[in-house]
């Protein structure tokens, strides 16, 4: 399956406003919150903000189809405006599994709500506002989480992720993208900078850059891609490692 973030039948596509939230100067940027304001304009955000994003959803729905067990739930935990169940919900070899996705935020399972209603794949799709630090997890063949653990705090994601694994049988899949850092501090600045230069081609002002950048310092927590791995072996995953990355946004598969 492929998609594109142009075409308006796409998972990645931007059906909602045009993000422009940081482009005016703040007198109190706060702290970045996925409120009514957010969710309008997430797809056009994140389209714009995550360089590899759309490969990263289109792909989503090739991983779990290779590991989707009949019967199963599929979960994506962060569902957002929930492409990343939409590209799953067009896998034939996901069509007997359930499909859920999670998302603490009202506003953003609103529009999630509305925006796949468009689809006739909406119909196989529950949506559920919840804290996926609370969410039970059954029987999961697959779990989604893009770009999502980073917003947990750090001492909470082991206590999660084992708790997903537990939920898991022998070959079942976590697929986990987040926002890293490298350990080595030089090339992450140089990572830093080429996002940044990344977000400008996309039309974002130093501004915008600055102010959203000040809004995620507390809130949006990176790692680098050797946390990720030694964590995930360490609650019970047998394999796992990045498969796909764009400067410091990556994607990892764990296989129980």
């Amino acid at each position: 399956m492929t998609t594109s973030p142009t075409d308006s039948s796409s998972p990645t596509a931007s059906p909602g406003g045009r993000d422009e939230l940081f482009s005016s100067p703040l007198s109190d940027p706060g702290l970045f919150r996925f409120d009514a304001l957010v969710a309008s304009v997430f797809p056009d955000m994140i389209n714009r903000s995550v360089p590899g994003y759309a490969t990263v959803v289109g792909m989503t729905g090739t991983l779990a189809a290779q590991h989707a067990r009949p019967g199963s739930t599929i979960y994506d935990l962060g569902c957002s405006w929930g492409a990343s169940l939409l590209s799953v919900a067009r896998e034939a070899a996901c069509e007997r599994c359930q499909l859920v996705g999670v998302d603490n935020s009202e506003a953003m399972i609103s529009q999630a709500s509305a925006h796949l209603a468009q689809f006739p794949e909406s119909s196989r799709i529950e949506l559920r506002q919840a804290d996926i630090l609370d969410t039970p997890v059954e029987d999961a063949s697959v779990v989604i989480m893009n770009y999502t653990l980073q917003f947990i705090p750090v001492e909470e994601r082991a206590p999660l992720l084992r708790r997903i694994r537990a939920a898991m049988q022998s070959g079942d899949v976590l697929i986990l993208s987040e926002k890293l850092t490298l350990p080595d501090q030089q090339l992450n600045e140089y990572l830093i900078d080429l996002h940044h230069d990344f977000k400008r081609q996309q039309g974002y002002s130093d501004l915008e850059i600055a102010q959203k950048r000040q809004a995620l310092e507390d809130v949006l927590v990176p790692e680098t891609r050797q946390a990720h791995v030694a964590r995930l072996q360490d609650v019970g995953f047998s394999r796992c490692d990045i498969w796909f990355q764009c400067l410091n946004f990556g994607s990892l598969i764990a296989i129980a």
